[in-house]
């Protein structure tokens, strides 16, 4: 994995993970932390647009900011990993790079 891409804006209030998607190379992830993961819930306006993208690329949500919004992981689109803290730093670690949009 060359590029580990973080998103912490809702997509609902920013285009973060518009911009982010855009310049992902295939098979980059992108994890989703914060109010990103509002991104990684089914039928929401943004659903389609990371349905799309795990076509090319790996994504991935952090699990207790998931959590902490109030959210069970049976909520997330199909083919959306859950991490932990320590999967987060295994991710960083993986890449060649971090890119964080913001």
């Amino acid at each position: 994995m060359s590029i580990l891409h973080t998103v912490n804006k809702s997509p609902f209030e920013r285009t973060s993970l518009d911009s982010c998607l855009k310049f992902a190379a295939p098979g980059a992830a992108v994890l989703l932390i914060e109010d990103g993961v509002y991104a990684a819930l089914c039928d929401t306006s943004a659903a389609a647009l990371v349905k799309d993208a795990l076509k090319t690329v790996k994504i991935y949500v952090l699990g207790p900011d998931l959590k902490a919004r109030g959210f069970a992981e049976g909520r997330l689109i199909p083919g959306i990993g859950v991490v932990d803290y320590v999967g987060f730093v295994d991710l960083a670690a993986a890449s060649a790079k971090v890119q964080a949009w913001l």
